[in-house]
């Protein structure tokens, strides 16, 4: 079985560039969220919307640009799942619109097996722009690993957040709303209201449990 995570508003309680934005003041600050929201609900062009973020915040320093993308917090219940499944012999891949100076660190804290995501541009340390690897279609990115693995649409789960994600549900025939917008809301499989991925432990016993190795969970890890 192989579980697919988006990142951001997923296995991160965070939206990066907005953090990011608070840098250069609140009005910056409104202004990424303002781009942000617009791509999370699917009303604007989603590269066009990351292009546009990261040139209105060009400049900023690569010390702090990594400092906060090494604290962002790890959404609650993150770390209970990933180890859960891992112990059940499952497979875990994430996906992300964002970049590898916040994702490279959730390899080896979430016991990820592959994550993909863009990478930010730096000149003399300073933020000049961004090079897309994954684009708005986020399953192009992860169906390499899919079939390199033979995984069947039977034996994927999809875990997501964001209009932007949706594509990745054409992967899966058991999808999951994260705190979902609208939309995800209506065409997920299941929702998770709370933010707090420990509460999919129950749900993926119940549905997978041939799935599952047998090891011993109380509502814990």
């Amino acid at each position: 079985m192989l579980v697919i995570f988006d990142v951001e508003g997923v296995l991160l309680n965070a939206e990066y560039l907005p953090v990011l934005a608070k840098l250069m003041g609140p009005e910056k600050e409104k202004e990424i969220w303002d781009i942000t929201n617009k791509g999370i609900r699917g009303e604007i062009d989603w590269e066009e919307g990351l292009k546009q973020r990261v040139h209105a915040l060009q400049g900023i320093e690569y010390n702090d640009a990594y400092e906060i993308a090494q604290n962002l917090e790890i959404m609650p219940g993150a770390k209970q799942l990933c180890s859960f499944l891992k112990k059940s012999g499952w497979k875990l891949v994430a996906v992300s619109g964002g970049f590898t100076i916040i994702t490279d660190r959730l390899v080896k804290e979430l016991e990820l097996d592959k994550i993909y995501s863009n990478k930010l541009i730096f000149n003399n340390n300073k933020l000049e722009g961004v090079d897309i690897t994954v684009t708005s279609d986020k399953s192009l990115s992860v169906k390499s690993f899919i079939d390199e693995n033979g995984f069947t649409k039977d034996e994927v789960v999809v875990v997501v957040d964001g209009a932007n994600d949706l594509k990745l549900f054409n992967l899966s025939s058991f999808t999951v709303g994260f705190c979902p917008v609208d939309i995800v809301r209506k065409k997920a499989s299941f929702v998770i209201d709370n933010k707090n991925l420990a509460e999919l432990i129950p749900i993926f016993i119940d549905r997978f449990e041939n799935k599952l190795k047998q090891i011993n969970y109380e509502g814990g890890c």
